[in-house]
């Protein structure tokens, strides 16, 4: 990838076959598809790629279990669809990546043996479903062995437990990456440009968008054949942008996750927490040194500010202390974050927990403009297929083969699980860097630690005592179209996640190197500084944590 300057010169006023809206899993897949069936491709977001839904998931390849359960439950046809092409496609998403995406095991407690028998043939039927796609059988598991996987679970009336496996990943690191490969491909990315109206040709059909440059606050035309609307909870503003009173059709609900310390479950194994007050099921995760807990649902609307609530901690620590020995306190989180799912409407359902994460492609008739509506992470790259399959017909052309389908993204050629001993003899940072590095860039990495031996002060950590080091900044800088702390810290390295102290610990640092990189002066980074730490002191008072 570009700088973003350069990106920028390169897609100002020129003509593209098409131009895709929205920088999140979905879009950057179908940008990546676009691109490789030999159409010229731009791709613009609003804001940093990966800096909505997409980078605040449950961080899951997943068919869904709770999905499956539904789909049997009301007979539901298209959630059986959901879990079945998710399965399909959670092999893709391991396989394409595999220093982001790995097997993850699940346990789900049971506390009766109808709860044992009941989870039993449900995960069966996920594996049945899965195919040759499956990654491992699920079994049940005994009192004494589920004591053993997770020794922190509740042992009073338990029977055992019913293990499974499913797929887990980095959801924004994924999504930079399938930016990068898209960008590698021939492809022209661009972040933080906000397109803010559409034209049409004299037939009535899209012709080119203006767009908003938010760094610069100018604007550019770019034109295209077809236009592709990604944005996913947003979809109904371009929508309304193309067709002024077109019907909405989104419904999007919020979804809460809070990070512990990896020791409150002790385990390599996942926990699931098979039912909630409101009917749905929790996780919790081990994740990248921490445990993820959620997720909740609440309809919210475009516009609504997302963050945690402390009545969202509550709730997702009301129902795992359920299940511990030792009860979870607020005042162990340690991170935090909140999304919107792009829900699609049924015109029928009342909550949106009942609304199947289907997606639907929609090309309007009036504006040409292709909409990829609902969905989720794990489908991403079919969702993309579909909706070029559509692109194709109506530019008026043949509908050529996809080639995502075994597309490894960039930094996977090569990798093997073993690639981050390589890196140790590289140093800086002995093990911990080495993997965390491995584990972020694939085979990239050894261009983050040429960085290092470049200049010596980029070798050291970004804080004492973690894995991260300066070279990632410069690299997201360079490499990535990074201009902020938080495009760095939440998006490019994960350290806001971690922990929201570490995140403002790891502030002044992250902007100095940004300041060098960006052409900063010492008020506009001192102000970059103040800004990112008080936006995580805020998300703290939020769910009632003191400084």
């Amino acid at each position: 990838m570009k700088k973003r300057a350069g990106a920028l010169q390169q897609i100002e006023e020129k003509s593209f076959d098409v131009c895709v809206i929205g920088g999140g899993a979905t879009g950057s897949a179908c940008a990546l598809d676009a691109q490789l069936r030999g159409l010229k491709t731009v791709q613009l977001e609003a804001r940093d790629f990966a800096s909505g839904t997409s980078s605040a998931s449950t961080k899951m390849a997943h068919g869904g279990v709770r999905y499956l359960e539904e789909a049997i439950r009301r007979l539901d046809p298209r959630e059986f669809r959901v879990v079945t092409e998710a399965l399909r496609e959670r092999r893709h998403m391991l396989e394409n990546a595999p220093f982001l995406a790995k097997i993850q095991m699940f346990l789900t407690p049971c506390y009766t043996w109808f709860d044992a028998a009941y989870f039993e043939i449900g995960l069966k039927m996920y594996d049945w479903i899965s195919g040759r796609a499956s990654l491992a059988p699920s079994h049940f598991a005994s009192r004494n062995e589920t004591l053993r996987m997770i020794p922190t679970l509740n042992p009073e009336r338990l029977v055992g437990g019913v293990v499974y496996a499913d797929g887990q990943f980095d959801d924004a690191r994924y999504n930079i990456t399938l930016v990068k490969t898209f960008a590698e491909s021939g492809g022209e990315p661009l972040n933080y440009a906000r397109v803010v109206a559409l034209e049409k040709d004299k037939s009535g059909k899209l012709a080119a968008a203006t767009v908003e440059d938010e760094i610069a606050h100018k604007r550019f035309t770019v034109r295209a054949r077809a236009f592709v609307n990604a944005t996913g909870p947003f979809a109904d503003t371009i929508r309304e942008m193309a067709t002024p009173g077109v019907a909405l059709r989104m419904r999007p609900s919020k979804g809460v996750h809070i990070l512990f310390p990896l020791e409150v479950l002790s385990s390599a194994e996942a926990l699931l927490i098979p039912k909630t007050e409101d009917g749905r099921v929790l996780f919790a995760i081990p994740w990248l040194g921490r445990l993820l807990v959620g997720t909740t649902e609440q309809e919210v609307t475009i516009g609504d500010e997302l963050y945690v609530t402390r009545e969202e901690a509550e709730y997702l620590l009301r129902h795992l202390n359920r299940y511990l020995t030792k009860p979870v306190t607020r005042e162990q989180i340690v991170s935090g974050f909140a999304g919107a799912r792009p829900l699609l409407s049924d015109g029928k359902s009342t909550d949106t927990k009942q609304l199947a994460r289907d997606h639907e492609v929609e090309i309007d008739a009036r504006s040409g403009l292709a909409s990829i509506l609902g969905g989720k992470w794990t489908t991403h790259r079919a969702m993309a297929e579909d909706t070029l399959n559509s692109v194709q017909k109506y530019l008026g052309g043949g509908v050529t083969d996809c080639k995502t389908i075994r597309q490894p993204l960039t930094g996977a050629r090569d990798y093997t699980p073993e690639f981050w001993r390589a890196l140790v003899k590289s140093k800086p940072g002995g093990e911990l860097t080495a993997k965390h590095l491995a584990h972020k860039y694939g085979t990239h990495a050894e261009e983050v630690l040429a960085l290092a031996k470049e200049d010596a002060r980029l070798a050291a950590p970004i804080i004492a005592g973690l894995a991260p080091i300066r070279a990632e900044v410069v690299f997201a800088a360079r490499e990535e179209m990074a201009i902020s702390i938080e495009d760095v810290l939440a998006r490019r390295i994960g350290l806001q996640f971690y922990g929201w102290k570490e995140s403002i610990e790891a502030a002044p640092v992250v902007g100095e190197f940004l300041a060098r990189e960006l052409g900063w002066d010492e008020v506009t980074k001192a102000r970059a500084i103040d800004e990112y730490a008080g936006r995580m002191r805020g998300l703290m008072t939020n769910v009632g944590l003191a400084m």
